[in-house]
């Protein structure tokens, strides 16, 4: 009589057990995945930190299953160094950096803002009214940053080179101490130092400006990926890109609060801001496909590739399609 009662025992017990047993089993096998973490650079301003800022804030890293360590650098180069050390997995570079990628250092996965902030400047009264006009000229620029691309490239359509002006290669401060004491004839530099020029040459007269070639020719930055980690992990290459798509389109659409947004993330005066988005082009994620199926994207770091040539940064120029991973971007992106 004693063998029911100790089978309903067993049976009570097992009743218990198995259930435990089963979310166990779940736990160690159907439970949310570690997220992946990824060592990402970026620069201190509007361009190089607004997406990173609204990814924060959205929580765009945790929703795609990334675990993100920021790393902040001075400039582009030194990202790419740091991904060909192994050092860093993805960062950020400007329009100036974009040789190093040309020239195999690192893949461009992605498009970021168009730089609109360019210009080749001059004083009312200078007896300069075109380009064309600096033949001979002393022009202060900072040399391979996007000042002296747009200067190169303005050159080049009025029938003229570098060799034609008399460049004056200074670091951007000093530009903007030399034009304001009249030290050059004119300067190949960009907002917001622009801004600082005016207090002291309120008129001065713009000859030229980086929307003028849009969208023929443009001067995009670029978010960049390690070698490596494009051939050997296109899973986390793709999560990233839908991290940076996500924070690129609220930006596109939340221009004035990306601005804050930005300024609050790199724990700077929100005035440091104000205005930034006026001077930068910021496409979302759909305009930037279609760009990328008409061949225009390919045109832009195409046209970027000749200014390095005739810069003397790169010897040749390659063909995009070797170092902007385009098929991941759109795949990312649904398609």
């Amino acid at each position: 009589m004693r063998r029911p009662r100790i089978l309903a025992t067993v049976l009570a017990a097992l009743a218990v057990l198995l259930p435990a047993a089963g979310c166990g089993s779940s736990d160690s096998g159907g439970g949310a995945a570690e997220p992946k973490k990824v060592r990402f650079g970026y620069i201190a301003d509007f361009s190089g930190a607004a997406v990173l800022a609204a990814a924060d804030k959205q929580g765009l890293w945790a929703k795609n299953g990334l675990e993100p360590e920021l790393k902040v650098f001075t400039n582009g180069p030194l990202q790419i160094q740091a991904l060909g050390a192994g050092d860093l997995d993805f960062g950020y570079i400007g329009s100036g950096a974009t040789w190093l990628a040309a020239s195999g250092k690192a893949k461009i996965i992605a498009p970021n803002m168009l730089g609109q902030a360019d210009r080749v400047i001059t004083y009312p009264g200078s007896g300069i009214s075109s380009i064309a006009d600096l033949k001979g000229k002393k022009i202060g620029v900072p040399e391979g940053t996007s000042g002296d691309m747009i200067l190169e490239l303005a050159l080049k359509e009025a029938g003229l080179s570098g060799k034609d002006v008399q460049k004056v290669n200074m670091d951007a401060s000093t530009v903007v101490t030399a034009f304001s004491g009249k030290q050059v004839d004119a300067a190949a530099i960009w907002y917001p130092l622009i801004d600082t020029i005016k207090k002291n040459v309120p008129d001065l007269v713009e000859l030229t400006k980086s929307e003028d070639f849009y969208p023929r020719l443009s001067f995009p930055s670029s978010f960049v990926a390690r070698n490596e980690i494009v051939t050997e992990d296109a899973d986390t290459v793709s999560k990233v890109l839908k991290v940076l798509q996500q924070g690129n389109d609220w930006v596109a659409a939340n221009t004035t609060e990306a601005e804050a947004l930005t300024a609050t993330f790199l724990k700077a005066p929100a005035e440091q801001f104000k205005g930034s988005s006026a001077v930068t082009k910021i496409l979302p994620t759909s305009e930037l496909k279609g760009l990328m199926a008409d061949g225009s994207v390919s045109g832009w770091y195409k046209g970027l590739a000749d200014l390095f040539v005739t810069m003397g940064k790169l010897t040749d120029s390659p063909d995009p399609a070797t170092y902007i991973t385009t098929d991941l971007y759109t795949a990312a992106a649904g398609g």
